[in-house]
């Protein structure tokens, strides 16, 4: 007898059919193979398979099982086959009718006692499963919220295999799954009041927020470098719709997603620890999984200590920063990952962190903050567009109690920002500043012979590169949509040359 059950793949974050093909024969000696490149998880669902039909009152056929997992030339890895060779062996031995399988995709991972288990990626294949032709998707209980987040596909939670069984046989009735999207937040972000002092950081971090623009903070251990990295999420517009999806998904393939939440509405926050490999944080592995500037899409993705991270972990940051996307690629195949990530970084200034402190004396021979500082590359560096310095913070400004503005007052005026950004770049497939490209520039960003004038001069004094001179136009383009100014001016550009200071510094 021979069955045949849809269900899914991940390579990446993308979806691909397999139809597993359930083949039982009466003739020789009793055997269950499964062929068709699986891995060690797909080979060990037999045993699992076994013994969720024992435990759950199903007779297993004691006879030549022959299960192919097509197309045969497409490595398949995870639990998530489970479910489906289990349904295509009691639909070939008569136990479930054949006919109602066409319109349903099936996957889930099965426990001993027959209990489904969720798997990743689910958000995934649901938004592809009309591509997939099929309408119809059948997960376990935990995996609903989220895969009932797509419109459009009919989700159908459940809990064991015997409540599956019962319901392709028409004997349960299950009412499709619905989950409401609610891209509201809860203040789960920290307020950028609670930091005393530093108001041209925080200015310098609005801007950043306002344009989604990369910045890079120098100062002294104890200055706020880390405090006003961690707010910085909480200035950022409100997450779409389509980016709570496109982030979820992410998280989905990478099994981070929290228990029972079907959608991540907040802005990641992530930061990896300096010694992380050029792997997990640009993602990667025998089978490709997403790394840390994937997980911070959309979000922000904070780098403390930049010089202590190794150089050529740094390094592989530059295609993201630069495309939005990362690529991996491997000898089956080649997958892209989103990562358009808002990048904050923090170092001191030098080795003992006191270069240019006002209280303690630095303890640093040149050639030591040269070595210390060339850590970080040039080519890096240009890509982030705005150097602060983070001074220490005097006793007086932290026995002020004086109420500072809030993350919400700032955020209103970063939302208006982005709006204005919006409806200018609604034609150019962009939605902020920071991703404008040269012809952008020409068009959006004309300046007068004040503001030519400033910029000839920077350039000369401070040995900026052409990259360095496109970030400080898009800097000062976004000072002026804070001003609600429709035209840079001189003023925007001075400020905008401000925040350079590295090359101010030699670096």
């Amino acid at each position: 007898m021979l069955a045949r059950v849809q269900s899914a793949h991940l390579i990446g974050i993308e979806p691909y059919a397999v139809d597993v093909e359930v083949d039982i024969a009466q003739r020789g000696l009793p055997h269950f193979n499964i062929v068709g490149l699986p891995d060690t998880a797909v080979k060990e669902s037999r045993d699992r398979i076994k013994a969720a039909f024992k435990n759950t009152g199903f007779p297993f056929p004691i006879k030549q099982i022959t299960v192919n997992l097509a197309p045969a030339d497409l490595k398949k890895e995870g639990s998530s086959f489970d479910l489906p060779i289990a349904v295509g062996i009691l639909a070939a031995e008569g136990h479930i009718p054949k006919d109602v399988l066409k319109d349903f995709l099936i996957v889930g991972e099965l426990a001993l006692e027959g209990r489904l288990r969720p798997v990743k990626g689910t958000l995934c294949i649901a938004s592809k499963l009309n591509e997939l032709g099929v309408k119809k998707l059948i997960v376990p209980m935990k995996n609903a919220s989220e895969a009932a987040v797509v419109k459009g596909v009919e989700v159908y939670a459940v809990e064991d295999l015997s409540e599956v069984v019962e319901f392709l046989r028409g004997q349960k009735n299950i009412k499709p799954f619905t989950s409401e999207i609610d891209c509201s937040e809860s203040s789960i972000y920290e307020d950028l009041a609670d930091v005393k002092g530093q108001f041209q950081a925080k200015r310098a971090l609005e801007i950043s927020a306002a344009g989604g623009h990369n910045i890079l903070f120098i100062g002294p251990p104890g200055s706020g470098k880390s405090m006003l990295a961690r707010r910085l999420p909480g200035i950022l517009p409100p997450m779409t719709v389509d980016e709570a999806i496109e982030t979820t998904k992410i998280y989905s393939v990478a099994g981070l997603l929290p228990d029972g939440k079907g959608l991540i509405t907040s802005r990641p926050f992530r930061s990896p620890h300096h010694s992380s490999s050029d792997v997990s944080l640009i993602g990667g592995g025998q089978i490709p999984k997403p790394g840390e500037v994937s997980l911070a899409h959309n979000g922000v993705l904070f780098l403390d200590e930049l010089p202590e991270f190794k150089r050529n972990v740094l390094e592989v940051l530059r295609q993201p920063l630069e495309d939005g996307f990362v690529t991996v690629a491997r000898s089956y195949a080649t997958v892209q990952f989103p990562s358009r990530f808002l990048l904050v970084a923090a170092m001191n200034p030098c080795p003992c962190g006191h270069s240019g402190d006002s209280l303690k004396p630095c303890t640093c021979t040149p050639q030591m903050i040269i070595r210390y500082r060339s850590r970080v590359s040039g080519p890096l560096l240009d890509r982030i567009d705005i150097h602060i310095e983070v001074p220490r913070v005097n006793y007086q400004e932290l026995k002020d109690d004086t109420p500072s503005e809030s993350s919400k007052i700032v955020r209103e005026r970063v939302i208006r920002a982005r709006q204005i950004q919006l409806k200018r770049f609604k034609d150019e497939g962009i939605y902020c500043n920071a991703h404008m490209k040269t012809k952008h520039l020409k068009k959006f960003c004309k300046i007068d012979e004040d503001c030519h004038s400033l910029l000839q001069s920077a350039m000369e004094k401070l040995g900026l590169s052409a990259r360095a001179h496109s970030k400080i136009i898009k800097v000062a383009r976004t000072i002026a949509d804070l001003e609600g100014s429709e035209n840079i001016k001189a003023s925007h550009i001075a400020e905008a040359i401000q925040y350079r200071s590295l090359e101010r510094l030699s670096f």
